[in-house]
């Protein structure tokens, strides 16, 4: 079997810190050096220059799998990438922030290098990312009522699934944001980070729909070496024992609006998952409602 998956491509590739990036054959089919990017154009985009959106990463980098073997993770950069342009080019200020302060986890190995806009995207943050704000500074001194944010991102890549479900600066932070009627946007894996907001009183997004990678699809992609392994556990599982459905049932382009809840279900939807949140932003901020000290 082993052999086999080494002739065809098909056998994770090894890296220096002993895990497991996706293999030949799975990058060939799950990634590209291009995007659907759209170019982000905006007819009236913000012009307030203080509405911002605070971007929360993971810090981890290598996922167990269920059979003891790692896999070499972070954030995808085309599910954060494509959304970052578009809340850009719509007029926002984006502000990174991982759990400590260490620097954002990206999932190298997807990397579009033929995208000219998300290159230079990653150019432009390479500092920001290499030395982002501290989630845990931010919840113990900066989430006041006049903080100039119109929404949280929880970008995607299985990445999203270490540290941040179970963080509870993540579970403040939603909540936090959820009483200033503020949105959160969450793309692929990141709705994991949505599992902080449970509590004693119960759980956040009970009742919620969203889009977000099926369990399914994640249970099928070491067959082709995405992944060194089986899943160490199922978010979409949890998320529906709490409450939530997921719409979609394939990794496709399918977005979705429930009351302030923006989500996406895998990078196919980047582009218009980034521009459905952009746009309901634009509105929010146009109409007042977010946050009620800013307006256009």
């Amino acid at each position: 079997m082993n052999f086999l998956r080494k002739l065809f491509g098909a056998a994770p590739t090894p890296t220096d810190d002993g895990a497991f990036a996706p293999s030949p054959l799975a990058l060939k089919l799950a990634t590209s050096s291009t995007t659907d990017y759209d170019g982000g154009a905006y007819a009236d985009p913000y012009e307030g220059g203080v509405a911002r959106v605070l971007m929360v990463c993971t810090e981890e980098r290598n996922m167990v799998m269920a059979n003891g073997k790692e896999f070499s993770t972070g954030n995808h950069p085309v599910e954060m990438g494509l959304p970052m342009l578009h809340l850009l080019n719509a007029g926002f200020g984006i502000d990174i922030v991982t759990p400590s302060g260490a620097p954002v986890k990206i999932e190298m190995w997807a990397m579009p290098d033929d995208d000219e806009d998300v290159k230079k995207l990653y150019r432009d943050f390479a500092d920001a990312f290499e030395n982002p704000g501290s989630l845990a500074d931010f919840v113990a001194n900066d989430m006041t009522d006049d903080a100039p944010y119109v929404a949280v991102y929880i970008p995607g890549g299985h990445g999203a699934m270490l540290g941040l479900p179970e963080n509870t600066d993540v579970g403040k932070l939603l909540h936090w944001a959820h009483e200033r009627d503020l949105y959160t946007l969450a793309i692929c894996h990141g709705p994991a980070a949505l599992l902080a907001a449970e509590g004693d009183k119960g759980f956040l997004y009970e009742g919620y729909k969203i889009a977000a990678f099926p369990d399914a699809v994640d249970r099928q992609t070491p067959m082709i070496g995405y992944m060194p392994g089986h899943m160490p556990w199922k978010f979409g599982e949890r998320l529906n024992a709490l409450g939530v459905t997921i719409v979609n049932t394939k990794a496709d382009a399918s977005c979705h609006v429930d009351r302030r809840l923006v989500t996406g279900a895998s990078p196919k939807a980047a582009n218009g998952f980034g521009r459905l949140a952009a746009d309901t932003l634009l509105d929010a901020v146009r109409s007042g409602q977010v946050p009620r000290n800013l307006s256009l």
